[in-house]
């Protein structure tokens, strides 16, 4: 039997010595400025980051450094053991102080800062010469979170390293694993199964294969990405229905669709080719913070200026206070003809199969709702009724309540109002 190294070995003579695994010694020998391993469960991804980000401070010297996890639960049950095992307990570089979420260097010139992608907020102090995002495929890993770490690390052009298995099919896919398949220079992504790790029993593996759903098994323990059950919109194509940016003609008519809320408002901009009917979504809006109705309206109004707005909808059938509230503002929103949300999807479905909907690939928080929006599944992993989390979906809602009065073809019909130019 092959002997099975321990990951870390600390000889006799005082020297520290790592056995990478094949997966792992890919990832440590890229120099790319993104470096994702995507990879199987328990595949040696998370005590891997360490030992990267040691290297990269001893590259750029003292300063902050930043590690961010997908939840508290991961950070403290998780990726923190791990941290502290290397840069404490073994190496002695310092001291972590819980109430600073930092580790501090002996030398009062280093410290690593930790957050959480739910609070992306704590990581704005830090100027950082390098990052780790762990588990940053996981649905609570948002895009916002993300783009605090890069904004954190963008003096000094830090490097970034993400862990993770794949999950689902949001911002994190688009924005490493799409560009690069595409080749974009600046990423590299080591994809590797959970047996690449010697500690990894086969039998389970094995055992995984054989009672898992393929597309768990392919993601989970293959570390590859499948449309993953109750992927509600699982025939968007974003090959062929995701284009680059251009300049709508002033003449195609415009439409809004609106969810509300009293702190996360979402609108989406569509434009219609009126000679072939395909539809183009080329705005977005949504806000994470509370807004007076008025302020909304003015920030609509200077989105859509020059622009012939045909018709707006939104909100459900008891939301007509709100719609009273927009019409009173100077921007009327009519009821949507569908409030069903079964139907309203069924409808949506039908467009995005047929092709007859385009989005510009630069509407980030549009496209990380269309590949996340999923239903629960139930034990025997199968898609259930439930829409999970539906309440944060509200770019998904305001598409709805638009889309579902379109016909392929055809402009939307029923009681609405007429053109208006700001």
């Amino acid at each position: 039997m092959t002997e099975v190294l321990p990951f870390r070995e600390l000889l006799p003579d005082g020297t520290l010595r790592f056995h990478l695994h094949p997966g792992q010694t890919r990832a440590w020998d890229s120099e790319k400025r993104d470096v994702v391993t995507l990879a199987g469960s328990q595949s040696g991804k998370t005590c891997f980051g360490p030992v990267w980000l040691n290297r990269e401070i001893e590259r750029k010297g003292p300063g902050d450094y930043l590690i961010v996890t997908a939840t508290f639960p991961l950070l403290n049950m998780k990726l923190l053991p791990e941290f502290l095992d290397l840069f404490q307990f073994t190496l002695k570089l310092g001291r972590y102080y819980d109430s600073r979420s930092s580790f501090e260097f002996h030398s009062g010139k280093t410290r690593v800062v930790f957050g959480t992608a739910k609070n992306p907020e704590s990581l704005e102090s830090a100027t950082a010469k390098a990052g780790w995002e762990d588990e940053a495929g996981q649905k609570q890993f948002s895009l916002a979170a993300h783009e605090a770490v890069r904004r954190r690390m963008t003096i000094h052009s830090g490097r970034l390293l993400v862990t993770t298995t794949p999950y689902v099919w949001g911002w994190f896919k688009r924005t490493f694993y799409d560009k690069w398949k595409k080749g974009d220079p600046d990423i590299d992504v080591i994809q590797f199964s959970s047996v690449m790790n010697p500690l990894f029993p086969r039998s389970e593996y094995e055992k995984a294969k054989r009672d898992l759903p393929p597309w768990k098994f392919q993601m989970f323990h293959e570390g590859r990405f499948s449309k993953p059950a109750g992927m509600i919109y699982d025939c968007f194509d974003v090959e062929v229905n995701v284009i680059p940016r251009f300049d709508i003609p002033k003449d195609w008519p415009r439409y809004v669709g609106h969810d509300f809320g009293p702190v996360h408002m979402g609108a989406l901009w569509y434009a219609q080719d009126p000679g072939t009917g395909y539809l183009y979504l080329y705005r977005e809006y949504k806000t994470e913070t509370k807004l007076h109705t008025s302020k909304h309206v003015e920030l609509f109004k200077a989105l859509s200026k020059g622009e012939m707005i045909i018709k707006r909808v939104g909100g459900s059938h008891t939301e007509m206070g709100w719609r009273d509230a927009f019409s009173a503002a100077g921007w009327p929103i009519a009821e949507p003809a569908v409030n069903d949300v079964e139907i309203g999807i069924d409808k949506v479905y039908a467009l995005n199969k047929q092709n007859r909907v385009f989005v510009f690939d630069d509407l980030d928080l549009y496209l990380d709702e269309k590949g996340t929006y999923s239903r629960e599944l139930d034990d025997a992993n199968e898609p259930t009724d439930k829409i999970a989390d539906k309440e944060t979906f509200h770019l998904m809602d305001a598409e709805r309540y638009l889309l579902s009065e379109f016909k392929p073809f055809e402009a939307p019909q029923g009681k609405g109002y007429g053109g208006q130019q700001f």
